[in-house]
């Protein structure tokens, strides 16, 4: 068994699932190899860069002339090699060379959530350059194809040039409506003017994607045209842009986050202009999945390292891993990931099919794959955060000190309840589904579809029923109310609708009895309030759960 089938069974049991036998045996092989890389490299990379190797700004040369540079180190730029070679962009857009067919976002995000456990600060620009080339890819026409997508889709064979998607204005925000740089059109391209106020990867970033209204425009989203913004001239020299000042941010140091300012940029319009927020609202739920596959790179770091620590660590004259508390907080914590684990690569899989079929795609796949992607973006970002304070936690004292790897996983994880949309944000998103497509009919009938097929534990089974009975009566009266109750309880129905999917989906992955127990715990961790547990489920289990392989023989 090599480390990958060792760490990594639960994701290969997806793929195998999800990805045909070709495609399959290709990743399994390449993704032992990025596995060993990230552990081995780009681990010790990413504590240099959070620690020393920061990006920094670089205003002006050596002769007092401003060039507005970001400098980032070595090994940093090492990692950006090394990853971009593996296709983890390209392949999701062309041919895989040794297969001769082009790869698909499961494969590609299958190797995001290896690199998150590692390095999530750098998923982030990736995640930018794949949201960069499935717009260009998507919408631009033919010559600004030709022009920048084979090298936003280099592997090594043409320069790359990573992406960037610049939104945020400073009285903006999550009111891209309210956004004011303008965009004025000069012979075939246009010319950008005005501040973003958190431009992530500038400096690096070979193009970016930009939300601009072109004179004349009508306010609002519908004012909002794409345009795509090199950050060089031809001669080196930056395109007109001047970055004011790099974010001192709490985490993901990694990646170089600027207010900048276009001072008559030159920009390449993308597809229609009347369409550019309805463009990026695409790429933004490419995002939002990126964001989860982020979310659980970092629960099963911060899994792994509190199985690995409470395994070394003795107290009262044996390992902790020993104590049932211990063995309850780790065997709950695997629990929960697995299912999300599942789930979330089980909804990539429609999203892959609307992303690249869309075309094919029926309203209500379009509408269920926004449903799951806000759904699950908003549980893992929360999810994050509880496994990183978990894993300090099972540390002690030393899960508080810089020479782990716990106190960078807690900074990293709390980005991702902002980024892509909070949670009310995303709340307010299940809302304008259930107003436009009635999205709580079809997902409630989904739920019962399921639960119908299922054969599981009669008590448990009998609570999610009821659990299902009470979202019918919630949904019966939010769609009849004022928009006052719809919003303020608009977070609260997402996150019951949130409880059912991961809930039914951890019944009908089961295979064995193991998955069963998954499952039991899984669902008691919702929802179970008694304040007696007699079946000790996580410590009954855990041997099996964990792995007997893990435990310390006293």
């Amino acid at each position: 068994m090599n480390v990958l089938e060792k760490q990594e069974s639960l994701l290969l049991r997806v793929l195998k699932k999800k990805l045909s036998p070709n495609l399959y045996h290709y990743a399994v092989n390449e993704l032992e190899e990025f596995y060993e890389k990230c552990y081995n490299e780009f681990d010790s990379r990413a504590v240099h860069t959070d620690r020393e190797g920061q990006p920094k700004l670089v205003k002006y040369n050596k002769f007092g002339e401003e060039v507005n540079e970001i400098w980032v180190n070595e090994g940093y730029k090492k990692t950006v090699e090394d990853t971009y070679r593996t296709g983890i962009v390209g392949y999701v857009h062309k041919k895989i060379p040794e297969l001769g067919e082009v790869g698909n976002y499961i494969y590609s995000y299958a190797q995001g959530y290896l690199l998150s456990q590692v390095e999530p600060g750098f998923y982030c620009p990736v995640t930018l350059t794949m949201a960069t080339a499935y717009l260009v890819d998507q919408y631009a026409d033919e010559p600004l194809k030709a022009k920048f997508l084979p090298h936003i889709l280099s592997t090594g064979d043409a320069e790359l040039y990573e992406g960037a998607t610049f939104l945020t204005e400073r009285q903006g925000g999550s009111d891209v409506g309210a956004n004011v740089v303008k965009a004025v059109k000069e012979g075939d391209v246009y010319r950008l003017y005005g501040e973003k106020y958190f431009a992530s990867n500038a400096g690096q970033c070979g193009v970016a994607t930009v939300l601009a209204r072109i004179e004349g425009a009508p306010a609002g989203t519908k004012g909002l045209s794409l345009f795509l913004v090199p950050w060089r001239k031809s001669d080196g020299t930056t395109n007109h842009i001047q970055i004011r000042r790099l974010k001192d941010k709490l985490g993901v140091r990694a990646v170089p986050s600027a207010e900048i300012v276009f001072e008559g940029s030159k920009a390449y319009l993308i597809g229609d202009p009347k369409k550019g927020f309805y463009y990026m609202m695409e790429a933004l739920n490419l995002s939002r999945v990126c964001n989860a596959v982020a979310s659980l790179g970092i629960m099963k770091r911060a899994l792994k390292e509190s199985i690995e620590y409470a395994n070394w660590r003795t107290a009262f004259g044996q390992s902790i891993i020993k104590y049932p508390m211990v063995q309850e907080t780790l065997a709950t914590m695997q629990a929960r990931f697995e299912v999300q684990l599942s789930a979330l690569f089980e909804s990539i899989e429609l999203f892959d099919f609307v992303m690249r079929f869309r075309e094919k795609a029926s309203e209500q796949q379009i509408a269920l794959n926004r449903l799951y992607i806000a759904l699950l973006k908003a549980r893992t970002a929360d999810e994050a955060i509880d496994f990183s304070h978990k894993a300090i936690e099972t540390h002690g004292g030393n899960g508080y000190i810089e020479d782990f790897v716990t106190p960078r996983l807690l900074r990293d994880a709390q980005v991702l309840t902002v980024w892509e949309g909070t949670a009310n944000i995303l709340g307010l998103e299940v809302l304008r589904l259930m107003k436009k497509y009635e999205i709580h009919q079809t997902f409630i009938r989904q739920m019962e579809e399921q639960i119908d097929q299922v054969n599981f534990d009669t008590l448990r089974l009998s609570l999610i029923k009821q659990k299902l009975a009470k979202l019918k009566d919630l949904t019966k009266v939010l769609v009849g109310a004022d928009e006052t109750l719809q919003t303020y309880h608009a977070k609260r129905m997402a996150n019951t609708m949130t409880d059912l999917f991961l809930a039914v989906h951890a019944m009908t992955r089961i295979e064995n009895n193991r998955d069963k127990q998954i499952a039991k715990i899984f669902i008691d961790h919702l929802y179970d309030d008694h304040p007696l547990d007699q079946e000790m489920l996580p410590h009954k289990y855990f041997e099996e759960i964990i792995g007997e392989h893990t435990l310390v023989q006293n």
